[in-house]
């Protein structure tokens, strides 16, 4: 959880859904997408309308994402300062697109201390909540699975850290409640200032 985009996300995946036909409130939508990939997203949308979208489907929809990203993205408060606190190998394992995630970074300045370590479900087979994404970043680190900590804001990050035997820390600065993201192996908090201190609660364990 490094960019604060969900918001922005949900509310541009509401005017998309409703273009194509599908109407959904924020939260169906944060319920439904927030946390899996853009494949599952498309496959969804699919299986509504009950016909296959084209090849381009997306393309009509891309500036509606850049015009709201580039004007609005900020990085999530405080993130800049837990990384910098943060004594450890880091990287992004994220459901996006290798291009959405570069892009992100580099609107919010976060992409020069994750490049190279840019992980992203397009990489695997099965996208969150399958643990696919987890384990392959974690073995491109070179570190094994029961060693990680994965930091997440959606209900199926959580799940697939669970799958994954990784411990998770449910960040709640978003859309998500708190009650989706609680549960075995998952620590909640609400400010990124707390990440370092809980990492080294954990280290510690």
């Amino acid at each position: 959880m490094l960019v604060d985009s969900e918001r922005l996300s949900v509310e541009v995946d509401r005017r998309v859904l409703a273009d194509l036909g599908w109407t959904l409130t924020t939260e169906e939508i944060v319920h439904r997408f927030v946390g899996r990939s853009a494949a599952h997203f498309r496959a969804d949308v699919e299986a509504h309308l009950g016909r296959p979208l084209p090849d381009d489907w997306e393309a009509p929809y891309q500036q509606w994402y850049l015009e709201v990203f580039e004007s609005d993205l900020t990085a999530v408060e405080g993130v800049e300062a837990a990384i910098a606190a943060i004594d450890g190998a880091m990287c992004v394992a994220s459901s996006g697109s290798h291009d959405k995630i570069r892009r992100n970074l580099g609107l919010t300045g976060l992409l020069p201390t994750f490049d190279g370590r840019i992980f992203s479900a397009d990489d695997v087979d099965e996208g969150k909540p399958a643990p696919d994404l987890f384990l392959h970043a974690a073995s491109r680190m070179g570190v094994e699975p029961t060693r990680c900590v994965v930091v997440e804001d959606s209900r199926f990050g959580v799940a697939a850290a669970r799958a994954a035997g990784m411990r998770s820390f449910g960040y709640v600065g978003g859309l998500t409640p708190p009650s989706w993201l609680d549960g075995e192996g998952t620590t909640v908090f609400a400010d990124m200032a707390d990440l370092p201190g809980l990492l080294g609660m954990t280290a510690q364990r």
